[in-house]
């Protein structure tokens, strides 16, 4: 307690006994202690001005104008500091496109729809076909034009070829016509702008192509790689000898009856780069299978000789010995190749991961014995129509780890049949055919 004054007034509270001021509190939340000796710091303390707020961390509040950090502006009362005084001032609200033209939501949306679907959204407004004209959309697809369509009737009755700049806009890199003439292939040509490097594969189906117009097509489409010529009977072993490119990785010929032996010397001299082959010829003999030579040996994985009925064991000999880094095989329709023949494959080709021995009437349980023995690799085996299969066979082929699709249609003598799928995991097709023929 404080005693009283000379003149009967107490004195002031903050004032101690020996009239020297005490130092004001610091922040640290020590207190503050008298600087004459002996004077205890809890006497003391009730004299001391109350601590300054805590400011809260600067992560949780915004930061105070320099006027108030420095001891002048306060911020009015009732409001918190950092708090709605100090918050930016909300601009006005951005407008976003409607749902059903927003793109990234169309972007995500447009993969849930097949080809033809998409077709027909592309018409429904522009921001739709802005969206689906772009090349993911349609990437792997081939479109497929019939000669009637390439053209446009106008009133004076004269034709106007169409416009292609929709086909150009997808991007699209491989094209089938049908029923075309050389003239429709050059019209092709000058009007579609990625015909002479932007086109990787063309078909020509039906058509009336000539030597002189295969040899100008390929020519003019220098970014042609993969080619199928099917059911195209005017041109003829010369045209392939004047047209064909070492570019071309991929061929496939079918049902053109002007090629025979001769054609076959043409594309193995010609194409060293050749990766895949599909032959369907019936004049094609064991002969034309000796002109493949060790350049193709390093390059061609895939040979398909369809219904190619003169074929003999012999042939097979020829394949197996010039083509050794084949992994997909088929012999599908080649009436005359035996077990013999399967056994020259089980032994020489071993990195075969697919086999179709279809159609082919000669073939009995001890081509699958060999098949089973040597073809440790072997995923895929097509034995439809092999009308000498049995049980037998089978019980073999489960004893195959790696084989996940087995084709029986029409195998006679097979029952029950396990079907064919692309589901089956490694072994568990062995399992099932262990089980079928118990």
């Amino acid at each position: 307690m404080s005693s009283p004054g000379v003149d009967g007034d107490p004195k002031p509270p903050c004032l101690p006994r020996n009239g020297l001021v005490k130092l004001p509190g610091q922040p640290n939340g020590l207190g503050a202690a008298s600087i004459t000796k002996g004077t205890p710091a809890a006497k003391n303390r009730p004299c001391q001005p109350p601590p300054p707020p805590t400011l809260p961390p600067p992560s949780l509040a915004a930061p105070l104008p320099r006027a108030a950090l420095a001891g002048g502006l306060c911020p009015p009362a009732g409001l918190p500091l950092g708090g709605p005084a100090s918050a930016p001032v909300p601009g006005p609200p951005v407008e976003r496109p409607p749902l059903a033209t927003d793109e990234k939501i169309l972007n995500g949306l447009f993969w849930y729809f097949s080809a033809c679907e998409k077709c027909v959204l592309a018409q429904v407004c522009k921001a739709w076909r802005r969206v689906l004209y772009q090349p993911k959309f349609w990437a792997g697809l081939t479109p497929v034009l019939h000669a009637k369509e390439l053209y446009n009737v106008l009133p004076g009755g004269e034709k106007e070829f169409v416009n292609l700049q929709g086909f150009a806009a997808r991007g699209f890199e491989g094209f089938c016509l049908v029923g075309v003439s050389d003239l429709d292939i050059c019209e092709f040509i000058d009007n579609y702008a990625l015909s002479k490097k932007g086109v990787k594969a063309m078909s020509l189906k039906r058509s009336t192509i000539t030597d002189a117009g295969l040899e100008v097509m390929l020519e003019q489409m220098q970014g042609v790689v993969r080619l199928e010529l099917s059911g195209c009977n005017d041109f003829t072993e010369a045209g392939l000898w004047s047209s064909l490119s070492a570019r071309i990785t991929s061929l496939s010929v079918s049902d053109c009856i002007n090629v025979a032996d001769d054609a076959i010397a043409a594309i193995s001299q010609l194409l060293p780069n050749l990766a895949e082959l599909s032959l369907q010829a019936y004049h094609v003999t064991d002969t034309a299978l000796a002109y493949f030579t060790a350049r193709q040996g390093h390059s061609t994985h895939t040979l398909r000789l369809l219904s190619c009925w003169e074929i003999t064991n012999h042939g097979v000999v020829n394949v197996v010995h010039s083509l050794p880094n084949l992994t997909a095989l088929s012999l599908s329709g080649c009436s005359k190749v035996t077990d013999d023949g399967v056994e020259l494959v089980a032994e020489n080709l071993r990195k075969l991961r697919s086999l179709d021995l279809s159609w082919c009437p000669r073939i009995t349980d001890m081509a699958l014995e060999y098949v089973a023995c040597d073809l440790h690799r072997l995923e895929e085996l097509v034995l439809d129509r092999c009308v000498r299969i049995t049980d037998t066979g089978l019980s073999y082929l489960s004893t195959m780890s790696s084989l996940r699709s087995l084709y029986l249609r029409w195998c006679c003598q097979v029952w029950p049949s396990p079907p064919a799928s692309e589901d089956w995991g490694v072994g568990d097709l062995g399992k099932a055919l262990a089980q079928a023929v118990r």
